[in-house]
């Protein structure tokens, strides 16, 4: 079974319920899943040759929030190529906005120029279509899971 690191950037929440319910899922098949509420560089390098998965709202103009904003500028500008990492992206937006889901694809972009390997599809969730976003990301963690 993988060990998984769950590295959540939220605002008002959503996303971090739908991270505690992932974790849930997760370790319910077997996987050891640490949530990072905060996270730091240094919790992200511990999971490099491991599976993360990056569960982020928006804010703004497609931002990432601020929780979760200095770690995506740290790898960034720190850790450079990381093709053992293997990872998923959940994204909450609103797709009123012009960036939907933007710092969701912002993290998965980053990751795919760095080399790392993404399983499955980015999971885009709509605020206005589906309030309650754990609905549409419990099947979603799911498949992902039996993938690992």
């Amino acid at each position: 079974m993988a060990e998984i690191g769950i590295f959540v950037g939220t605002v008002y929440g959503n996303a971090l319920l739908v991270a505690e319910e992932a974790q849930t899922l997760l370790q319910e098949t077997g996987h050891q899943a640490t949530l990072f509420e905060d996270p730091e560089l240094a919790d992200w390098q511990n999971y490099q040759d491991k599976v993360v998965l990056i569960i982020t709202s928006t804010t703004g103009q497609g931002d990432l929030p601020d929780s979760i904003a200095p770690l995506f500028q740290g790898i960034k500008d720190k850790l450079g190529h990381q093709p053992q990492l293997r990872y998923g992206v959940i994204a909450l937006g609103d797709s009123s906005y012009d960036h939907f889901c933007g710092g969701g694809k912002q993290f998965d972009a980053l990751l795919q120029e760095q080399g790392a390997q993404r399983l499955g599809e980015v999971l885009t969730i709509d605020a206005a279509e589906y309030p309650e976003a754990e609905e549409v990301s419990q099947p979603w963690v799911e498949s992902w899971s039996a993938a690992l």
